[in-house]
């Protein structure tokens, strides 16, 4: 063999190599996450009823249910994606197609970027500091709410700024050379064309809001709630919260709760999810 061979088949066995590594390493996730689903399954099944999904929280867990958390998870979710969204998405249109590519743009750019991956208890503490004490808003939804939308405007930034980015030069082009403005471009061509991936970013980062404990603990959300939100300046509790809180009780029975409840909020989270990829393939046509 010469060199020539000798080097393909060393690219060759790297690339087998690295092709088996990476294959064994998504079994390792997907058996994991098999394991964990079916064991939340078998715990928590029997438990799931119309009783248990429309009956409040209580001491005794054969009467207890979810309906203060899914409502709490339903409203706060809803008003964080209301405040992030049109914040999010015109930040990313500003950035991309009217900041300035200068020293200013780019610590603005490096700045978002840290925040995405910044740990969330830290927005708990800046909700807590600013949204609770400061603006004396209180243990309310539309404190919670805003703690979350700091959380994943980021997350919405980043995945629209990359959408629009992955529009072809030549559609732009196009507009200007039949007389379109440069919002008319962006409006009529920009924002179709990118919308499906652009969805496909605010719904991972809904999906992580909806799981997010920290941040409404750090700001005070209860634990314990047997009324339903009437207000945007009500106290709410979510369902990772009163999972969390059956967890952490010894009793067998209130971890079939948890277990229950984790049913419903995967139900919740993949129907957000069918949601967007309903959306997403309509807007591709």
């Amino acid at each position: 063999m010469n060199s020539f061979e000798i080097h393909a088949l060393k690219q060759r066995t790297k690339n087998i190599t690295f092709q088996v590594a990476a294959i064994i390493g998504l079994l390792f996730a997907v058996i994991v996450l098999l394991l964990l689903l079916i064991n939340v399954f078998e715990d928590g099944w029997q438990r799931l009823s119309l009783q248990f999904i429309s009956s409040y929280p209580s001491r005794k867990p054969e009467v207890a249910g979810i309906i203060a958390g899914l409502a709490g998870s339903f409203f706060m979710v809803s008003l964080a994606a209301l405040l992030s969204v049109p914040v999010g998405i015109g930040a990313a249109i500003y950035l991309e197609e009217y900041g300035k590519k200068n020293r200013l743009g780019k610590f603005i750019e490096i700045n978002i970027a840290n925040l995405a991956g910044v740990p969330s208890i830290v927005y708990g503490l800046l909700g807590l500091g600013l949204f609770v004490r400061w603006f004396n808003l209180d243990r309310s939804i539309l404190a919670g709410s805003l703690t979350m939308s700091l959380l994943i405007m980021p997350v919405i930034i980043i995945a629209t700024r990359e959408a629009i980015k992955a529009v072809p030069q030549g559609i732009r082009e196009a507009s200007y050379a039949v007389g379109a403005t440069k919002w008319q471009t962006i409006w009529h061509h920009l924002l179709p064309i990118s919308f499906p991936t652009i969805l496909t970013g605010i719904i991972l980062a809904i999906s992580r809001a909806i799981g997010e404990t920290a941040p409404l603990i750090t700001i005070g959300a209860l634990t314990y709630v047997t009324f339903l939100p009437k207000s945007i300046h009500s106290e709410f509790t979510i369902l990772p919260i009163q999972i969390f809180n059956w967890v952490s009780r010894p009793q067998q029975a209130f971890h079939e709760n948890a277990a229950a409840a984790i049913i419903v909020l995967i139900a919740f989270t993949l129907m957000l999810n069918s949601i967007a990829i309903i959306l997403r393939n309509k807007f591709s046509k």
